[in-house]
């Protein structure tokens, strides 16, 4: 949660609402209302490519988990 709202603010990091919505996706799918929320924010502020970009990046990063037996 604290990674995808630092990306989709540009709090420390800079601006990214790829990677924002990466982390977020994370978050909701863990049952966290906020980053289900804020995900519900950014999405409209985004081109479907960029969001079929986050989608395919948070399921590499499943994959590469799921093989190192994290996920």
């Amino acid at each position: 949660l604290n990674l995808g709202f630092s990306y989709a603010q540009g709090a420390g990091v800079p601006e990214d609402y790829v990677k924002a919505h990466m982390w977020l996706s994370f978050a909701k799918a863990r049952g966290n209302k906020f980053g289900a929320e804020l995900l519900d924010i950014i999405k409209p502020a985004m081109p479907p490519a960029q969001i079929a970009k986050a989608q395919a990046l948070a399921a590499e990063w499943y994959r590469k988990a799921a093989e190192q037996g994290v996920a």
